[in-house]
């Protein structure tokens, strides 16, 4: 079921602030949120079915669409090229969902750019001390990774007030709660 005032939201933070979590939660919930189709440079792994699981580009298609200004985001993650195009959004909210994307921090603002009525919504950990606690505890950082996350992290969360909602992230099931609320609200506006 769509929404009566569809809306692009976008939920960013530092790694480790539980932003997938949180938007899966989400989704659980809210149904009705449209997902979009990612664009990628990298192979289909088997099962993988084009314009279902991504849709999947050459680099010089990906580039070419990159030059003509076709993503609302892009960027290089371990050697190949993801992006949100401009046609998921638009096609999701014109069929009446609203759209939630989770991107790092430098995507959100160019989300913002490309879409100005887009909401941006920043997952702050509840510390520093925290955060470096969660990505300890993930157990797949290396202690030179935990310290460059903690460096990105400290940039990061001074951009948060470039964002139209900051969310602390303390509590899993509050967090979520109060992210659906935040959504339910602007599709209300």
């Amino acid at each position: 079921m769509g929404s009566t005032n569809p809306k692009l939201f976008v939920v960013s933070g530092p790694s480790g602030a539980g932003k997938g979590t949180l938007v899966a939660m989400t989704r659980d919930r809210m149904p009705g949120l449209g997902l979009t189709v990612s664009a990628t440079t990298r192979s289909p792994r088997p099962g993988e079915v084009d314009g279902v699981d991504y849709h999947f580009l050459t680099p010089e298609e990906f580039q070419r669409r990159v030059d003509a200004g076709e993503f609302v985001e892009w960027a290089h993650v371990h050697g190949n090229c993801y992006g949100t195009l401009v046609s998921e959004v638009r096609s999701r909210l014109s069929a009446g969902a609203s759209v939630i994307l989770e991107i790092d921090v430098q995507g959100a603002l160019q989300v913002k750019e490309r879409f100005p009525e887009a909401i941006l919504i920043f997952i702050k950990p509840p510390s520093l001390e925290e955060l470096r606690a969660r990505l300890v505890g993930r157990g797949t950082e290396t202690p030179e990774s935990i310290e460059l996350r903690l460096a990105n992290a400290r940039k990061e969360l001074a951009l948060a007030d470039r964002y139209d909602k900051v969310l602390v992230n303390d509590d899993r099931e509050r967090a979520c709660e109060e992210l659906v609320s935040i959504l339910q609200s602007y599709e209300r506006i």
